[in-house]
């Protein structure tokens, strides 16, 4: 079979980290451990399908034993890009390496930028603090509605949020509004992403909707997506990878929640399609992560179990399916935010030979894998770990 008729799948878990990283002490995370800390926190992960694939063999993890014989391969990915959100995640993952993490603004954007947003999209700005984005909603979303003024607001990452009411300020000037902002934010306010934070509802009753965009700076160098692209390798995306990317090499279906990712995932891969698939679910870093929210979490870890069996019945002879994460997001911390952390690995499918890939010192290996796999010389900052895993 040729290899460009071959498949190959990474699913993100956004969010999900399983220890500390060698730095965590210059990024103010010492003792953050996504999946270890709340496997403590619930007593135990109830993960039987991915405690066969061979998750228990990653970390120790309570709930998870190690298993003998494991139907997947497993291993350990070290981030060695500066920075701990999204973007540099997945980046990382496909071949590109960060010198400096992305700015941010712990005390607000300068008065500066903000004016000159103002300027172009013609609207006054509200909040500009960072701030819980539930939080920041239910503090001036009446002021908003009453304005018709942006409200602007940060976290502990490098983004540049929007909200706005549905109802006040319709979603199509709240997207041109967040393209103004990314040509706007150039060197040195290069935040990683500007977001779209759509809400509806009324007063003590406001909610953010499922129309959220991200905006991210284009990637600084060749990506594993810009080489499959150029080999003619079909690309196909689930949730944000494709904003992450800036478009660039991909497009994606975006679904309302992991459970609409988990679908679309299994969709393609009952489908006719060859290639890539790049795919993000990202509940467990929006929704549970970012909220602190230890039994959220774990019941999005047991979806996403529960719905390995079918995946893997839906994957041909020559599928690889990979499953890992792009950065921490320990719900049993007092931050909010996310965390330095090394992410699991783990490999699946019918050729994948059970057994260790072991300590990796970059996600970029994952990205170089399937490049080899698809036969592409590629290998951006990452070596090639395929021929542990396939026999």
């Amino acid at each position: 079979m040729s290899a460009y008729n071959r498949r190959a799948v990474i699913i993100v878990l956004d969010g999900v980290g399983i220890g500390q990283a060698p730095d965590a002490a210059l990024y103010g995370d010492v003792g953050s451990n996504t999946l270890g800390n709340l496997a403590r926190a619930v007593g135990g992960l109830r993960l039987p399908n991915l405690e066969r694939a061979g998750l228990g063999s990653i970390a120790p993890l309570k709930g998870v034993a190690v298993v003998s014989k494991p139907t997947g391969a497993h291993g350990l990915l070290v981030p060695a890009s500066a920075g701990k959100d999204s973007t540099t995640g997945h980046w990382e993952i496909a071949g590109v390496h960060l010198k400096k993490p992305f700015p941010t603004y712990p005390r607000g954007f300068p008065k500066d930028v903000l004016a000159e947003f103002s300027r172009r999209t013609g609207r006054a700005v509200l909040g500009n603090i960072a701030a819980s984005g539930t939080a920041i909603i239910d503090r001036y979303a009446e002021e908003h509605q009453r304005t018709g003024a942006w409200i602007v607001y940060t976290s502990a990452d490098s983004v540049f949020q929007i909200a706005a009411h549905e109802e006040t300020i319709p979603l199509d000037e709240l997207y041109r509004a967040c393209e103004e902002a990314r040509r706007m934010l150039v060197p040195p306010h290069d935040v990683s992403r500007v977001i779209a934070r759509p809400f509806i509802g009324t007063p003590g009753h406001y909610a953010r909707t499922a129309h959220r965009r991200d905006f991210s700076i284009q990637p600084p160098a060749e990506t594993l997506l810009d080489a499959l692209a150029d080999a003619h390798v079909p690309r196909a995306g689930v949730g944000k990878v494709d904003d992450l990317f800036a478009g660039r090499g991909i497009t994606a279906t975006h679904g309302a929640d992991n459970a609409a990712g988990l679908a679309l995932i299994l969709s393609w891969l009952r489908g006719k399609d060859d290639g890539f698939l790049f795919a993000n679910l990202v509940d467990f870093d929006q929704l549970f992560g970012h909220r602190n929210d230890v039994s959220g979490f774990h019941e999005a870890l047991r979806q996403l179990d529960a719905a390995v069996p079918d995946l893997l019945a839906a994957m041909r002879e020559d599928d690889l399916l990979f499953v890992t994460a792009d950065h921490g997001n320990d719900p049993t911390t007092p931050s909010t935010d996310h965390a330095r952390e090394c992410v699991p690995l783990l490999a699946l499918g019918k050729r994948v030979r059970p057994g260790s890939i072991g300590r990796r010192q970059t996600f970029s290996d994952l990205g170089a894998t399937v490049a080899e796999w698809f036969g592409i010389t590629f290998r951006g900052r990452g070596q090639s770990f395929l021929r542990m895993v396939v026999s």
